[in-house]
């Protein structure tokens, strides 16, 4: 792996009623949802990735932790930014920040960790044999 500070990574969207908080139901405004932000976050970190993982080898987001500071009405462009602050070992920790066309909408930190997917997966499905 050659995963290193200083990797940056971006994802977009644009605000429909799909993603907003009135339509998922995490609050009753129709403006884009903080659940949605967060994806986006997580988006744009899971993809600067992609390039240097192993054919075997995938991410999950582990820990995320942002603020989501100002209101986005639909029709709007959203974009996340991340940036690679720290590699230790398989745990990989991000900057992130989301945007709209008028400025910062939220930003904080978000932590992935580099799995094998077909021994994730196992791990995870065994829990329906208790």
């Amino acid at each position: 792996m050659s995963i290193e500070p200083g990797l940056r990574g971006r994802s977009e969207t644009v605000v429909t009623e799909h993603n907003t908080a009135a339509a998922i139901g995490s609050g009753l405004v129709p403006v884009f949802a903080t659940p949605h932000m967060i994806a986006l976050m997580e988006n744009a970190a899971a993809n600067s990735l992609l390039p240097f993982l192993g054919e075997d080898e995938g991410s999950v987001g582990t820990l995320i932790h942002v603020e989501h500071t100002s209101a986005t009405p639909i029709g709007m462009k959203v974009w996340a930014n991340s940036v690679v602050t720290a590699v230790d070992g398989k745990k990989i920790t991000f900057d992130v920040a989301a945007f709209d066309e008028a400025g910062e909408i939220g930003h904080g930190t978000h932590e992935r960790f580099v799995i094998k997917p077909e021994r994730f997966l196992a791990k995870a499905q065994a829990k329906l044999d208790r």
